[in-house]
């Protein structure tokens, strides 16, 4: 599988990404590596491997999750008591996105 680079220069506009010719060529040269492994994993028989419905298990001790508890939510003021600029009880950040 060969990824061109008219794909990685789509993928970088979705991504709002400016790269140069040579990010472009590394770009392409690694995601081509990538897809290549992916089709060697993709060899392998995996038919006696029963699917896993669950990645966390009972651990008893060795639990890393706590139980859930009902507490009061977060109160406006409180989460945005830090922020560098507010308005109206919100977060007020600069417009990143420009076409």
């Amino acid at each position: 599988m060969k990824i061109t680079e008219k794909e990685v220069r789509y993928v970088a506009g979705l991504a709002n990404l400016s790269l140069s010719q040579e990010e472009i060529l590394k770009f392409a040269h690694d995601l081509d590596d990538i897809l290549s492994h992916m089709d060697k994993l993709n060899e392998l028989d995996t038919s006696g491997v029963e699917p896993m419905a669950q990645v966390l298990f009972e651990g008893g001790e060795t639990d890393a999750l706590r139980e859930d508890e009902e507490r009061a939510p977060l109160a406006n003021a409180v989460a945005v008591a830090n922020a560098p600029l507010t308005s109206g009880g919100y977060f007020k950040v600069p417009k990143v996105i420009e076409r």
